[in-house]
């Protein structure tokens, strides 16, 4: 993992943990697993705990590890890292992204909740309008009373926030997921809906599908064209699921827009969406920051226990469901 993680999500109290369930040399961490002190510690390791900035584990990583028994991923997703390989030989995958879901899904429910009053929008406008409110009239429907929230991808962070938006009986909700089972969105709360159906219906638009050849530019301008006037689109998840351009277009057109993702990460300093008053961009935020991160590190390290005591894992990844992670 980069240095950056280990700081951030191994404090003393999770590296006393760690060293009470395992032999762990010092240093804790590396970045790369091609020098001779790195095939060193890969000859010896049963178990690697990766985080953000871990390379590659192909083939030939795995021949300098012919112990290895367990990665156990102390961070959201493990398409950086994981490859066939691992599953070829039997070895474990775990992630920690169900506690990450946790911020991203309160982010998701915060940024709902300001696109229903269009709070972002109306703060910059608020800098150019100063003593006169009747900025406000320009922004549309100002309620959250009886709106649609259309969530697409029932995921691990999509469900949550249906949940969380059911629970406060915030808005009626509509689920896009070609492979969610309907009664799964129903128990939620939610409706089952078709993108070509939910779209029209969308007073907020919410992404919560993973990053798939199937699923760039999910939203591209013919989606971007089907929602109401004063829609407001959200993306939490990954900017590839929407198409820049087409996006563009939208906003400059009107579409109101909460990104805290964008492709590409960084936008170029000459994209029209940093000058828009109708965008809001946060830089990759949603997900485990600061004190956030330690959660993950402890499910990790939760994981590590239950292999050291021959508990089933909490969180596996298999090489089917790394297919449809994001």
């Amino acid at each position: 993992m980069a240095d950056r993680a280990l700081a951030m999500q191994f404090g003393p109290a999770e590296r006393a943990r760690l060293h009470a369930l395992a032999e762990v040399e010092e240093p804790l961490s590396v970045r790369e697993l091609s020098s001779a002190e790195a095939r060193r510690r890969l000859a010896a390791a049963e178990v690697l705990i990766t985080s953000w900035g871990c390379p590659r584990l192909d083939a030939d990583v795995l021949d300098a590890a012919p112990r290895l028994r367990a990665v156990l991923h102390a961070a959201g997703s493990v398409r950086g890292h994981v490859t066939e390989a691992l599953f070829d030989r039997g070895v474990l995958v775990t992630t920690a992204a169900d506690a990450n879901a946790e911020p991203v899904a309160h982010y998701t429910l915060a940024a709902v909740l300001w696109a229903f009053k269009k709070a972002p929008f109306l703060a910059q406008d608020a800098r150019t309008h100063r003593e006169d409110l009747s900025y406000a009239a320009g922004r549309g429907e100002l309620s959250g009373v009886g709106r649609t929230v259309v969530v697409v991808g029932f995921s691990r962070i999509g469900g949550r926030v249906v949940r969380l938006l059911r629970e406060l009986d915030l808005a009626r909700v509509l689920v896009v997921d070609p492979v969610a089972d309907p009664a799964a969105v129903r128990a939620a709360g939610a409706e089952p809906a078709s993108l070509a159906e939910a779209l029209p219906q969308a007073d907020v638009l919410s992404l919560h599908a993973p990053a798939l050849p199937e699923t760039r530019h999910l939203i591209g301008a013919a989606e971007l064209a089907a929602l109401p006037p004063d829609a407001v689109l959200i993306n939490t998840a990954r900017g590839s699921l929407v198409d820049t351009r087409a996006l563009e277009e939208a906003c400059r057109a009107g579409l109101h827009a909460i990104l805290d993702v964008t492709e590409p990460e960084p936008l170029p300093a000459g994209s029209p969406l940093y000058d828009l008053p109708n965008v809001m961009l946060t830089p990759h935020i949603a997900g485990s920051l600061g004190s956030e991160a330690r959660r993950m590190s402890a499910m990790a390290l939760t994981e590590l226990d239950r292999l050291t005591s021959g508990r089933p894992p909490l969180a596996p990844i298999t090489r089917e469901t790394l297919a449809v992670q994001a």
